[in-house]
């Protein structure tokens, strides 16, 4: 990976949250910050229910889904035990503050995912 695409800089990270990265194909990516300004990112969908996990609480290496608060690493986008799911992840470059992805990342990891749609009106293959 030579090129790298700038994102922000780490403090337009919330400390213990996150922020959204478009992508003109597929789910955004969130990316989180932690306590110790380490920068993570990983498709912005829990491998549980699809949860938007930019949404959820960081806590040391790890996020809590909002959904179902299933434990994800932000190291490696897997669920802890007795779950079990990966999301993908995403790699993460700082320098001199500021936070970069791959480029090819971005436009080729979890592209098979998308995100849940819910609601009164919506009709799932069953249903319909």
């Amino acid at each position: 990976m030579s090129e790298w695409k700038v994102i922000c800089k780490v403090d337009d990270i919330p400390v213990l949250g996150s922020r959204r990265v478009s992508r003109a194909q597929g789910m955004d990516v969130a990316v989180f910050r932690n306590d110790q300004d380490e920068v993570f990112a990983l498709l912005d969908r829990c491998p549980h229910k699809g949860g938007p996990l930019s949404q959820g609480i960081v806590f040391g290496t790890s996020v809590a889904c909002p959904l179902h608060n299933w434990s994800i690493g932000m190291c490696d986008g897997q669920a802890a035990a007795p779950d079990v799911g990966c999301t993908p992840k995403f790699s993460v470059k700082v320098v001199d503050g500021t936070v970069h992805l791959s480029p090819q990342e971005l436009a080729t990891l979890g592209l098979e995912f998308s995100a849940p749609v819910a609601g009164p009106g919506h009709k799932t293959p069953e249903t319909a």
